[in-house]
């Protein structure tokens, strides 16, 4: 099983055709998560920050996927609001050596999460703690910990 379908499974998902948004803070390697998972003769070479959003389209052996790769500086986090109802799954991708803005992440979890329309949707979440292989790296569980993910009750997660 590819890593599209493993992900799927990951996420819950059973349809055919798939909308993901892929959202974080900026620098946290959103870009960098998508393009590893293009067939390699489609990645890029050079990933540069992703200014507003783009689109990649994928597919596997049993599903197609839309991923909106949305910019996670700040002055575009406003954006992601707009593409909200079309998700039908969301990538959170955070940096975990990046503990300065660990709350920030958070914050803007916690925005997203509760957001009219998200809130009541049965969203499935991967939350991707990015960046593991750097030294001064906290772990999934204390990423999980300090975006308080035990408290989403009502959307299956998997960090």
């Amino acid at each position: 099983m590819g890593l599209f379908d493993k992900l799927a499974g990951w996420l819950g998902l059973k349809k055919k055709e798939v909308h993901v948004l892929c959202l974080g803070l900026d620098n946290s390697g959103k870009t960098t998560i998508i393009n590893k998972l293009k067939p390699s003769n489609a990645q890029s070479q050079d990933i540069v920050p992703t200014i507003g959003f783009s689109i990649e389209k994928f597919k596997t052996s049993s599903l197609s996927f839309t991923v909106f790769d949305m910019s996670g500086q700040g002055r575009y986090r406003n954006l992601w609001e707009h593409y909200y109802k079309e998700g039908q799954a969301i990538i959170f991708v955070i940096d975990s050596s990046d503990k300065l803005r660990m709350v920030v992440a958070k914050e803007e979890l916690d925005t997203l999460l509760n957001h009219p329309d998200i809130k009541h949707r049965r969203l499935p979440i991967l939350f991707f703690a990015n960046k593991m292989d750097l030294r001064d790296a906290i772990s999934s569980v204390k990423v999980s910990q300090l975006l308080s993910l035990e408290n989403i009750k009502d959307k299956p997660w998997h960090i």
